[in-house]
Protein backbone atom coordinates (compact mmCIF):
# COMPACT_ATOMS: atom_id res chain seq x y z
CA UNK A 1 0.00 0.00 0.00
CA UNK A 2 1.25 3.19 -1.20
CA UNK A 3 0.95 6.79 0.33
CA UNK A 4 1.18 9.57 -2.26
CA UNK A 5 2.05 13.11 -0.63
CA UNK A 6 1.22 16.15 -2.52
CA UNK A 7 3.01 19.76 -1.04
CA UNK A 8 -0.03 22.43 -0.45
CA UNK A 9 -0.51 24.96 -3.16
CA UNK A 10 -1.66 28.47 -2.05
CA UNK A 11 -4.73 29.36 -3.09
CA UNK A 12 -5.64 32.20 -5.54
CA UNK A 13 -7.36 34.27 -2.55
CA UNK A 14 -4.50 33.91 -0.43
CA UNK A 15 -1.95 34.91 -3.46
CA UNK A 16 -4.08 38.09 -3.68
CA UNK A 17 -4.51 38.90 -0.29
CA UNK A 18 -0.81 38.64 -0.54
CA UNK A 19 -0.23 40.95 -3.15
CA UNK A 20 -2.49 43.43 -2.04
CA UNK A 21 -1.15 43.37 1.45
CA UNK A 22 2.34 44.96 0.07
CA UNK A 23 3.07 48.68 -0.48
CA UNK A 24 2.68 50.02 -4.04
CA UNK A 25 6.16 51.64 -5.43
CA UNK A 26 4.62 54.79 -5.39
CA UNK A 27 3.20 54.49 -1.82
CA UNK A 28 7.15 53.71 -0.84
CA UNK A 29 8.61 56.63 -3.29
CA UNK A 30 5.87 58.89 -1.59
CA UNK A 31 6.82 57.66 2.43
CA UNK A 32 10.27 58.25 1.15
CA UNK A 33 10.21 61.91 0.01
CA UNK A 34 7.81 62.55 3.33
CA UNK A 35 10.93 61.17 5.48
CA UNK A 36 13.99 62.72 3.78
CA UNK A 37 11.97 66.23 3.54
CA UNK A 38 10.89 66.07 7.51
CA UNK A 39 14.45 64.95 7.95
CA UNK A 40 15.48 68.41 5.99
CA UNK A 41 13.39 70.26 7.87
CA UNK A 42 14.56 69.22 11.03
CA UNK A 43 17.90 70.04 10.18
CA UNK A 44 17.04 73.35 8.45
CA UNK A 45 15.27 74.27 12.23
CA UNK A 46 18.76 73.07 13.98
CA UNK A 47 20.67 74.86 11.61
CA UNK A 48 18.38 78.18 12.88
CA UNK A 49 18.21 78.02 16.30
CA UNK A 50 22.40 78.18 15.96
CA UNK A 51 22.84 80.80 13.92
CA UNK A 52 20.25 82.78 14.80
CA UNK A 53 22.19 84.48 17.94
CA UNK A 54 24.77 85.40 14.77
CA UNK A 55 21.86 86.76 12.81
CA UNK A 56 20.51 88.81 15.99
CA UNK A 57 23.99 90.39 16.25
CA UNK A 58 24.44 91.47 12.01
CA UNK A 59 21.28 92.56 12.60
CA UNK A 60 21.95 95.07 15.51
CA UNK A 61 25.54 95.71 14.00
CA UNK A 62 23.99 96.39 10.43
CA UNK A 63 20.25 98.02 11.34
CA UNK A 64 22.04 101.82 12.08
CA UNK A 65 23.96 101.82 8.82
CA UNK A 66 20.31 100.35 6.83
CA UNK A 67 17.86 101.47 9.13
CA UNK A 68 17.06 104.43 6.80
CA UNK A 69 16.52 103.03 3.79
CA UNK A 70 12.11 102.03 2.84
CA UNK A 71 10.96 99.57 1.67
CA UNK A 72 10.86 101.44 -1.39
CA UNK A 73 14.49 102.47 -1.16
CA UNK A 74 15.57 98.55 -1.11
CA UNK A 75 13.41 98.16 -4.01
CA UNK A 76 15.26 100.97 -6.08
CA UNK A 77 18.60 99.37 -4.75
CA UNK A 78 17.82 96.04 -5.96
CA UNK A 79 16.75 97.25 -9.94
CA UNK A 80 20.33 99.46 -9.52
CA UNK A 81 22.03 96.49 -8.92
CA UNK A 82 20.33 94.36 -10.95
CA UNK A 83 20.29 96.81 -14.11
CA UNK A 84 24.38 97.41 -13.47
CA UNK A 85 25.38 93.94 -13.30
CA UNK A 86 22.66 93.06 -16.40
CA UNK A 87 24.11 95.98 -18.30
CA UNK A 88 27.92 95.34 -17.84
CA UNK A 89 27.13 91.14 -18.32
CA UNK A 90 25.53 91.83 -21.46
CA UNK A 91 26.82 94.94 -23.22
CA UNK A 92 23.40 96.39 -22.96
CA UNK A 93 23.38 100.44 -22.44
CA UNK A 94 19.97 100.94 -21.49
CA UNK A 95 20.52 98.25 -18.57
CA UNK A 96 23.64 100.49 -17.90
CA UNK A 97 22.02 103.80 -18.27
CA UNK A 98 18.83 102.92 -16.04
CA UNK A 99 21.49 101.71 -13.24
CA UNK A 100 23.21 104.34 -13.04
CA UNK A 101 20.31 107.02 -13.25
CA UNK A 102 18.71 105.51 -10.54
CA UNK A 103 22.13 105.14 -8.90
CA UNK A 104 22.33 108.64 -9.06
CA UNK A 105 18.53 108.92 -7.75
CA UNK A 106 19.51 107.87 -4.55
CA UNK A 107 22.84 110.11 -4.45
CA UNK A 108 20.33 113.00 -4.51
CA UNK A 109 18.05 111.55 -2.20
CA UNK A 110 20.91 110.72 0.44
CA UNK A 111 21.54 114.87 0.15
CA UNK A 112 18.27 115.01 2.34
CA UNK A 113 19.58 113.15 4.98
CA UNK A 114 22.85 115.22 5.59
CA UNK A 115 22.48 117.45 9.10
CA UNK A 116 22.19 117.26 12.30
CA UNK A 117 18.90 118.23 14.43
CA UNK A 118 19.02 119.80 17.65
CA UNK A 119 15.55 119.85 18.82
CA UNK A 120 13.93 119.34 22.57
CA UNK A 121 10.50 118.35 21.92
CA UNK A 122 8.17 117.74 24.59
CA UNK A 123 4.47 116.40 25.32
CA UNK A 124 2.27 117.97 27.35
CA UNK A 125 -1.37 116.42 27.75
CA UNK A 126 -4.32 118.09 29.41
CA UNK A 127 -5.59 117.19 31.41
CA UNK A 128 -3.68 113.43 32.23
CA UNK A 129 -7.28 111.71 33.15
CA UNK A 130 -10.60 111.73 31.69
CA UNK A 131 -13.76 110.25 31.70
CA UNK A 132 -15.25 108.71 28.76
CA UNK A 133 -16.33 111.19 26.43
CA UNK A 134 -14.90 114.25 27.97
CA UNK A 135 -12.81 116.45 26.25
CA UNK A 136 -8.51 116.01 26.04
CA UNK A 137 -6.01 118.42 24.41
CA UNK A 138 -1.97 117.72 23.62
CA UNK A 139 0.35 119.99 22.90
CA UNK A 140 3.18 119.72 21.20
CA UNK A 141 6.37 121.48 22.18
CA UNK A 142 9.14 122.24 19.72
CA UNK A 143 12.50 124.10 20.48
CA UNK A 144 15.35 124.66 18.70
CA UNK A 145 18.24 123.96 21.84
CA UNK A 146 21.07 124.49 18.95
CA UNK A 147 23.28 127.24 17.55
CA UNK A 148 22.46 127.29 14.47
CA UNK A 149 18.90 127.69 12.72
CA UNK A 150 17.37 124.35 11.69
CA UNK A 151 15.63 123.61 8.30
CA UNK A 152 12.12 122.62 8.13
CA UNK A 153 10.61 119.47 9.30
CA UNK A 154 8.52 117.01 9.81
CA UNK A 155 7.71 115.68 12.93
CA UNK A 156 5.05 112.32 13.85
CA UNK A 157 3.26 111.77 16.69
CA UNK A 158 1.29 108.67 17.29
CA UNK A 159 -2.02 109.15 19.31
CA UNK A 160 -3.23 105.37 20.34
CA UNK A 161 -3.91 103.51 16.37
CA UNK A 162 -2.99 106.72 14.70
CA UNK A 163 -0.70 108.65 13.73
CA UNK A 164 0.04 113.01 13.55
CA UNK A 165 1.88 114.68 11.10
CA UNK A 166 3.07 117.90 12.12
CA UNK A 167 5.02 120.48 9.70
CA UNK A 168 8.16 122.59 11.80
CA UNK A 169 8.81 125.38 10.14
CA UNK A 170 12.94 126.46 10.07
CA UNK A 171 13.72 127.67 13.81
CA UNK A 172 16.02 129.99 15.05
CA UNK A 173 18.46 128.91 17.56
CA UNK A 174 16.41 129.05 21.27
CA UNK A 175 12.75 129.58 19.21
CA UNK A 176 9.73 127.38 19.97
CA UNK A 177 7.30 126.33 17.73
CA UNK A 178 3.93 124.65 19.41
CA UNK A 179 0.92 122.63 18.12
CA UNK A 180 -2.01 121.80 19.74
CA UNK A 181 -4.22 118.33 18.81
CA UNK A 182 -7.38 116.86 20.02
CA UNK A 183 -6.99 113.19 21.59
CA UNK A 184 -10.26 111.23 20.89
CA UNK A 185 -11.97 109.60 24.18
CA UNK A 186 -15.11 107.73 22.80
CA UNK A 187 -13.86 105.22 24.71
CA UNK A 188 -12.27 103.98 28.05
CA UNK A 189 -8.43 102.82 26.90
CA UNK A 190 -4.94 103.97 27.87
CA UNK A 191 -4.19 106.11 25.15
CA UNK A 192 -0.38 106.48 24.18
CA UNK A 193 1.37 109.94 22.92
CA UNK A 194 4.35 109.11 21.79
CA UNK A 195 7.30 108.91 21.01
CA UNK A 196 7.82 112.54 19.01
CA UNK A 197 9.98 111.91 16.02
CA UNK A 198 10.98 114.15 13.57
CA UNK A 199 11.67 112.42 9.94
CA UNK A 200 13.94 113.90 7.00
CA UNK A 201 13.64 112.14 3.88
CA UNK A 202 13.44 112.47 0.34
CA UNK A 203 10.30 113.59 -1.68
CA UNK A 204 10.74 110.31 -3.34
CA UNK A 205 9.95 108.28 -0.08
CA UNK A 206 13.32 106.27 -1.22
CA UNK A 207 15.33 107.39 2.23
CA UNK A 208 13.85 108.32 5.32
CA UNK A 209 15.53 109.17 9.13
CA UNK A 210 13.87 109.06 11.71
CA UNK A 211 14.82 109.80 15.29
CA UNK A 212 12.98 109.24 18.45
CA UNK A 213 12.83 112.64 21.34
CA UNK A 214 10.84 112.04 23.46
CA UNK A 215 9.07 108.65 25.34
CA UNK A 216 5.36 107.74 26.00
CA UNK A 217 2.98 110.00 27.78
CA UNK A 218 -0.31 108.09 29.26
CA UNK A 219 -3.74 109.25 28.95
CA UNK A 220 -6.24 107.67 31.02
CA UNK A 221 -10.04 107.95 29.64
CA UNK A 222 -11.37 106.50 32.52
CA UNK A 223 -15.02 104.59 32.68
CA UNK A 224 -17.99 106.49 33.28
CA UNK A 225 -19.12 106.21 37.47
CA UNK A 226 -22.11 107.19 39.37
CA UNK A 227 -21.73 108.95 42.72
CA UNK A 228 -23.33 106.23 45.30
CA UNK A 229 -23.78 106.85 49.47
CA UNK A 230 -21.59 105.95 51.91
CA UNK A 231 -21.35 102.43 53.49
CA UNK A 232 -24.05 101.43 50.40
CA UNK A 233 -21.58 100.66 48.12
CA UNK A 234 -20.18 97.76 50.28
CA UNK A 235 -22.99 96.63 52.22
CA UNK A 236 -20.66 96.52 54.72
CA UNK A 237 -21.71 96.30 57.96
CA UNK A 238 -19.99 97.72 61.01
CA UNK A 239 -17.58 94.64 61.40
CA UNK A 240 -14.55 97.00 62.82
CA UNK A 241 -14.05 95.29 65.63
CA UNK A 242 -16.83 92.95 65.83
CA UNK A 243 -16.38 89.80 67.86
CA UNK A 244 -17.21 86.67 66.32
CA UNK A 245 -17.85 82.97 67.69
CA UNK A 246 -14.81 82.13 66.19
CA UNK A 247 -12.00 80.84 69.02
CA UNK A 248 -8.04 81.94 68.53
CA UNK A 249 -5.27 82.12 70.75
CA UNK A 250 -4.12 85.69 69.73
CA UNK A 251 -6.84 88.45 69.82
CA UNK A 252 -8.48 91.18 72.46
CA UNK A 253 -11.71 90.03 73.39
CA UNK A 254 -11.26 87.28 76.41
CA UNK A 255 -12.94 84.41 76.44
CA UNK A 256 -12.19 81.54 78.74
CA UNK A 257 -9.67 79.75 79.94
CA UNK A 258 -7.82 76.61 79.03
CA UNK A 259 -5.16 74.04 80.08
CA UNK A 260 -1.49 74.82 78.56
CA UNK A 261 -0.83 72.74 75.88
CA UNK A 262 3.08 72.63 74.46
CA UNK A 263 3.94 75.55 71.69
CA UNK A 264 1.00 78.01 73.47
CA UNK A 265 2.79 81.08 73.92
CA UNK A 266 3.60 81.73 77.76
CA UNK A 267 2.41 85.52 77.28
CA UNK A 268 -1.05 84.22 77.80
CA UNK A 269 -0.71 82.09 80.97
CA UNK A 270 -2.97 83.28 83.78
CA UNK A 271 -0.39 82.96 86.87
CA UNK A 272 -3.07 83.42 89.36
CA UNK A 273 -5.22 80.87 88.45
CA UNK A 274 -2.53 78.50 87.20
CA UNK A 275 -1.12 79.27 91.28
CA UNK A 276 -4.79 78.84 92.34
CA UNK A 277 -5.45 75.05 90.37
CA UNK A 278 -1.99 74.15 90.67
CA UNK A 279 -1.80 73.68 86.54
CA UNK A 280 -0.92 76.07 83.98
CA UNK A 281 -4.22 77.94 82.56
CA UNK A 282 -4.12 79.97 79.43
CA UNK A 283 -6.21 82.56 77.74
CA UNK A 284 -8.53 82.37 74.91
CA UNK A 285 -9.97 84.89 72.80
CA UNK A 286 -12.81 85.56 70.79
CA UNK A 287 -11.61 87.15 67.43
CA UNK A 288 -12.46 90.09 65.82
CA UNK A 289 -13.07 91.05 62.48
CA UNK A 290 -12.52 93.98 60.25
CA UNK A 291 -14.58 94.72 57.18
CA UNK A 292 -13.02 92.89 53.96
CA UNK A 293 -14.61 93.19 50.44
CA UNK A 294 -13.80 91.53 47.66
CA UNK A 295 -14.82 92.33 44.10
CA UNK A 296 -14.79 90.10 40.91
CA UNK A 297 -15.19 91.15 37.99
CA UNK A 298 -15.72 88.96 34.95
CA UNK A 299 -13.62 89.37 31.61
CA UNK A 300 -14.74 86.21 30.01
CA UNK A 301 -16.27 88.10 26.43
CA UNK A 302 -18.86 84.26 26.78
CA UNK A 303 -20.02 86.28 29.92
CA UNK A 304 -21.49 89.10 27.69
CA UNK A 305 -24.00 90.13 25.64
CA UNK A 306 -21.73 92.49 23.46
CA UNK A 307 -18.93 94.82 24.44
CA UNK A 308 -21.03 98.01 25.78
CA UNK A 309 -22.20 95.22 28.06
CA UNK A 310 -18.82 94.70 29.75
CA UNK A 311 -18.68 98.35 29.36
CA UNK A 312 -21.21 98.65 31.75
CA UNK A 313 -19.88 96.04 34.12
CA UNK A 314 -16.38 98.26 34.53
CA UNK A 315 -18.35 101.50 35.83
CA UNK A 316 -20.93 99.52 37.80
CA UNK A 317 -17.46 97.88 39.42
CA UNK A 318 -15.71 101.34 39.21
CA UNK A 319 -18.59 103.03 40.90
CA UNK A 320 -18.71 100.44 44.17
CA UNK A 321 -14.84 100.61 44.39
CA UNK A 322 -14.02 103.99 44.70
CA UNK A 323 -16.70 104.62 47.40
CA UNK A 324 -15.71 101.45 49.07
CA UNK A 325 -12.05 103.06 49.30
CA UNK A 326 -13.05 106.64 50.08
CA UNK A 327 -15.23 104.98 53.00
CA UNK A 328 -11.99 103.29 54.21
CA UNK A 329 -12.85 99.86 54.00
CA UNK A 330 -10.45 97.16 52.99
CA UNK A 331 -11.16 96.16 49.60
CA UNK A 332 -9.42 93.35 46.96
CA UNK A 333 -10.50 94.22 43.26
CA UNK A 334 -9.68 91.15 40.67
CA UNK A 335 -10.27 90.64 37.20
CA UNK A 336 -8.74 87.68 35.19
CA UNK A 337 -6.17 89.19 33.45
CA UNK A 338 -4.83 91.43 36.65
CA UNK A 339 -5.44 92.58 40.33
CA UNK A 340 -6.57 96.25 40.69
CA UNK A 341 -4.67 98.39 42.67
CA UNK A 342 -6.63 99.63 45.73
CA UNK A 343 -5.08 102.34 47.52
CA UNK A 344 -6.09 105.54 46.25
CA UNK A 345 -9.86 106.03 43.97
CA UNK A 346 -7.19 107.04 41.06
CA UNK A 347 -4.85 104.07 41.05
CA UNK A 348 -8.01 101.96 40.63
CA UNK A 349 -9.72 104.09 38.13
CA UNK A 350 -6.43 104.16 36.06
CA UNK A 351 -6.17 100.59 36.32
CA UNK A 352 -9.80 99.88 35.04
CA UNK A 353 -8.61 101.28 32.04
CA UNK A 354 -6.94 98.24 31.34
CA UNK A 355 -8.77 95.62 31.67
CA UNK A 356 -10.77 94.18 28.19
CA UNK A 357 -12.88 91.54 27.42
CA UNK A 358 -10.80 88.40 26.73
CA UNK A 359 -11.24 84.88 25.78
CA UNK A 360 -11.59 82.23 29.38
CA UNK A 361 -9.01 80.26 30.34
CA UNK A 362 -10.85 78.80 32.96
CA UNK A 363 -13.07 75.78 33.03
CA UNK A 364 -15.99 77.18 34.67
CA UNK A 365 -17.08 80.31 37.06
CA UNK A 366 -16.61 78.68 39.99
CA UNK A 367 -12.86 77.77 38.82
CA UNK A 368 -12.55 81.39 37.65
CA UNK A 369 -13.55 82.75 41.15
CA UNK A 370 -11.71 80.22 43.01
CA UNK A 371 -8.54 81.21 41.03
CA UNK A 372 -8.15 84.70 41.18
CA UNK A 373 -9.18 85.05 44.93
CA UNK A 374 -6.52 81.87 46.28
CA UNK A 375 -4.79 84.47 47.58
CA UNK A 376 -7.03 87.40 49.12
CA UNK A 377 -7.83 87.14 52.34
CA UNK A 378 -11.51 85.82 53.59
CA UNK A 379 -14.05 88.48 52.73
CA UNK A 380 -17.15 89.48 54.88
CA UNK A 381 -18.55 90.47 51.65
CA UNK A 382 -17.74 89.52 48.24
CA UNK A 383 -19.57 90.85 44.60
CA UNK A 384 -19.13 89.15 41.71
CA UNK A 385 -20.09 91.12 38.48
CA UNK A 386 -20.70 88.93 35.18
CA UNK A 387 -22.70 89.74 32.26
CA UNK A 388 -26.13 88.64 30.99
CA UNK A 389 -24.74 85.16 30.13
CA UNK A 390 -24.08 84.00 34.06
CA UNK A 391 -27.07 82.13 35.32
CA UNK A 392 -27.96 82.18 39.13
CA UNK A 393 -26.26 78.31 39.23
CA UNK A 394 -22.84 79.81 38.38
CA UNK A 395 -23.12 82.35 41.11
CA UNK A 396 -23.93 79.98 43.69
CA UNK A 397 -21.88 77.48 42.51
CA UNK A 398 -19.27 80.29 43.83
CA UNK A 399 -21.41 81.06 47.02
CA UNK A 400 -20.15 77.17 48.28
CA UNK A 401 -16.16 77.97 47.85
CA UNK A 402 -16.45 80.92 50.79
CA UNK A 403 -16.91 80.95 54.31
CA UNK A 404 -20.39 80.73 55.36
CA UNK A 405 -20.07 84.16 57.30
CA UNK A 406 -19.87 85.64 54.07
CA UNK A 407 -22.40 87.55 52.15
CA UNK A 408 -22.46 87.53 48.85
CA UNK A 409 -24.33 89.59 46.15
CA UNK A 410 -24.23 88.33 42.23
CA UNK A 411 -24.24 91.79 40.29
CA UNK A 412 -25.68 90.65 36.58
CA UNK A 413 -25.54 93.40 33.72
CA UNK A 414 -27.75 93.40 31.08
CA UNK A 415 -28.16 96.48 29.36
CA UNK A 416 -32.16 97.51 29.23
CA UNK A 417 -33.05 95.34 31.47
CA UNK A 418 -35.13 96.49 34.88
CA UNK A 419 -33.20 96.90 38.19
CA UNK A 420 -34.25 93.97 40.06
CA UNK A 421 -33.25 92.01 43.17
CA UNK A 422 -33.74 88.33 43.60
CA UNK A 423 -32.53 85.92 46.93
CA UNK A 424 -31.30 82.69 45.90
CA UNK A 425 -30.27 80.15 48.69
CA UNK A 426 -28.92 83.71 50.72
CA UNK A 427 -27.17 85.06 47.51
CA UNK A 428 -28.94 88.24 46.43
CA UNK A 429 -28.62 88.29 42.70
CA UNK A 430 -29.29 92.11 41.57
CA UNK A 431 -29.82 92.88 37.82
CA UNK A 432 -28.58 96.29 36.58
CA UNK A 433 -29.33 97.54 33.17
CA UNK A 434 -28.22 101.08 33.23
CA UNK A 435 -25.61 102.90 35.47
CA UNK A 436 -28.39 105.35 36.86
CA UNK A 437 -29.82 102.36 38.49
CA UNK A 438 -26.94 101.10 40.81
CA UNK A 439 -27.32 103.45 43.65
CA UNK A 440 -31.29 102.86 44.20
CA UNK A 441 -30.52 98.75 43.56
CA UNK A 442 -28.17 99.03 46.96
CA UNK A 443 -30.15 100.73 48.87
CA UNK A 444 -33.19 98.96 48.35
CA UNK A 445 -30.41 95.77 49.07
CA UNK A 446 -29.24 97.65 52.64
CA UNK A 447 -32.33 98.32 53.68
Amino acid sequence: MSTTRTEASPSRRQRATEAGSRPSPFATLRRGVQRTGAAIMRMLRSIARVLAPFFALVRAVLRPFVSFVSLAGWLVIGVTAASLIAGFALGWQELTVLGFALLAALGVCGLYLIGRSTYAVEIELNPSRVVVGGRAMGQLVVRNDGAKPLLPAVMELPVGGAVAEFGIPGLKPGEVHDELFAVPTERRAVIEAGPARSVRGDHLGLLRRVVDWTGVVDLFVHPRTTPLTPSAAGLVRDLEGQVTAKITNNDLAFHALRPYEPGDDRRYVHWRTSARTGQLMVRQFNETRRSQLTMVLAEDAGAYGDADEFELAVSITASIATQVIRDGTQISVVAESRVLRTHAPTALLDDSCRVELCPSRFASPREFVRTVTRRLPPPSVLIVVAGSTWSTADFRSIQLLMPSDTTMLGVVVSRGASPAIAMVSGVAILTIGVLSDLPKVLRRVQS
